[in-house]
């Protein structure tokens, strides 16, 4: 191969995948596009939530969403101010200040960077499906209830707008999908109610939009030990929220697009763009599933560049086209998100059928999620519940699984227990009753050939069940533990206290 023929092959490598057809570049920008305009209500909404002016929610939006376009671990992904994370701090800058918020976010970012490093993404693994499930369709239920608002005491016109929208934006794709169907409805609303000169609420009336460029600084609190132990609870709970929203966002997109994303790389990313959003005055924030699912799964977007133009759209929007985007209705985005609402929900996942074939445990693993995540509006409280649900439910299920079977040997002399099974505190729990003490004969063997030991209760449980044949002077011995079963059992047998 020549040296300009290697040259091109690496050129091709390295092209960004967003370059790989004027198709996928289109798709990409006009994706951008609507969700840079979805954003603006959003953020000004949760600029409100947390107390500040909403520039302090837009501009995060904006520096979120570009600077997680370069160092983030999931494609596509939207990155934005979010209203769980505003509820995180908002305490802290009602009785503190902005400067506090701001504080609590670079620090937030700080945390979440260490966490990265230390590896919390991996723990994503202990996340079963029926939680994931639930995680799902709770957001979905969040994202429709967030449109009500908007629906209750609003003129007449809001509601045959709304059902235009959804109209426009399901039957427009069967005319063509070469422009996203929101951002053509969005046109479309807009230039009806400025038309017919229609009183509608709009963009504008959710709060004034900025001006003037962000710029970086320092937050204005003072460097003291008492300050430091004033943000970090807060700044702690926002970077775990804020980690498990993105994680549990990032596994989603990764299902809808059959990819793998980095979920190392999006832990430091995301403390990455919340220290750069806190430096520029920003609230701070994390991946947003509204956004997200209207960026891959109605506009299609699947690179880095849809994210990284809805953070640029969306200043230049705010700050250029300001007037123009302040009359956009609010019915044409809520028609967006309900929209979203519907297509996020897994409908799947409550048909009759599927519920008669799933085990009743995942179906109350995943309800449990669902009903934790509506009522506390916190995705973290939800999936923690879920997952220690879906444990107690496990744990419940495999402790029956250790079986017990004893044979006498027919001349008397000798008992033998095979124990079949995992033991681990749940199961093992049983196996001390499960042996005849008194009527076994002097010496008795438990084979151990087809079980595996687990944890120190396990341990604990063989020690008692030895004690007891000791105090009847009888002998028990061990036989068939495998490798790892033997060194645990070898490292802690008659060193743990007899609970029995």
């Amino acid at each position: 191969m020549s040296a300009d023929t290697s040259a091109v092959s690496r050129l091709r490598l390295s092209r960004p995948d967003w370059l790989a057809s004027p198709k996928v570049f289109r798709t990409e920008v006009l994706a951008g596009l609507v969700v840079a305009l979805a954003l603006i209500p959003e953020a000004i909404s949760f600029s409100i939530i947390a107390g500040v002016d909403p520039a302090v929610g837009l501009f995060a939006s904006f520096t979120m969403a570009v600077v997680i376009a370069f160092v983030g671990g999931r494609k596509a992904m939207i990155s934005a101010a979010t209203g769980a994370m505003a509820l995180v701090i908002a305490p802290l800058n009602h009785e503190y200040g902005l400067g506090y918020l701001i504080a609590a976010v670079i620090l937030g970012g700080l945390m979440q960077i260490a966490l990265g490093a230390l590896g919390v993404a991996k723990l994503m693994r202990f996340v079963p499906r029926s939680v994931m499930v639930g995680f799902v369709n709770a957001l979905a239920i969040l994202i429709f209830m967030a449109q009500v608002p908007e629906l209750r005491n609003v003129p007449w016109a809001v509601y045959p707008l709304v059902i235009g929208g959804l109209a426009l934006m399901v039957l427009f794709p069967r005319i063509t999908k070469a422009v996203p169907a929101p951002l053509v409805s969005i046109v479309i609303l807009t230039a009806i109610t400025i038309a017919a000169g229609i009183a509608v609420p709009t963009v504008g009336d959710k709060g004034e939009l900025p001006s003037a460029l962000p710029v970086p600084g320092l937050p204005d609190i003072p460097l003291t030990t008492d300050a430091l132990i004033t943000i970090a609870p807060y700044a702690f709970a926002f970077a775990l929220v804020g980690l498990m929203e993105s994680l549990m966002t990032a596994k989603l997109v990764d299902d809808i697009t059959d990819t793998h994303s980095g979920k190392t790389r999006e832990s430091i990313g995301q403390g990455i763009a919340n220290v750069v959003t806190g430096l520029f005055g920003g609230m701070g924030g994390c991946a947003m599933i509204g956004q997200t699912m209207i960026n891959v799964k109605t506009s299609g977007a699947r690179t880095r560049l849809s994210t990284f133009l809805a953070g640029v759209f969306l200043l230049i929007l705010v700050v250029t086209f300001g007037p123009v985007v302040s009359t956009i209705p609010m019915a044409a985005l809520v028609a967006v998100m309900i929209l979203v609402s519907f297509a996020t929900f897994d409908w799947h996942s409550i048909q009759p059928k599927t519920l008669k074939r799933l085990p009743i445990g995942e179906t109350v693993v995943m309800t449990v999620t669902v009903v934790f995540v509506v009522a506390t509006h916190n995705l973290a409280i939800g999936v923690i519940v879920g997952v220690i649900t879906a444990m107690v439910a496990f744990a419940r299920r495999v402790a029956h699984l250790a079986e017990v079977s004893g044979v006498v040997d027919p001349d008397g002399k000798q008992a033998v227990y095979a124990v079949t099974g995992e033991l681990f505190f749940a199961s093992s729990n049983d196996l001390v009753y499960q042996f005849d003490y008194a009527g076994d004969p002097d010496d008795v063997v438990i084979d151990l050939s087809d079980a595996h030991i687990w944890d120190a209760s396990s341990v604990a449980a063989l020690d008692a069940i030895e004690t007891k044949y000791a105090a009847r002077g009888k002998k028990v011995t061990i036989i068939g533990l495998n490798k790892p079963s033997a060194a645990i059992h070898g490292k802690l047998a008659g060193q743990l206290a007899d609970s029995h």
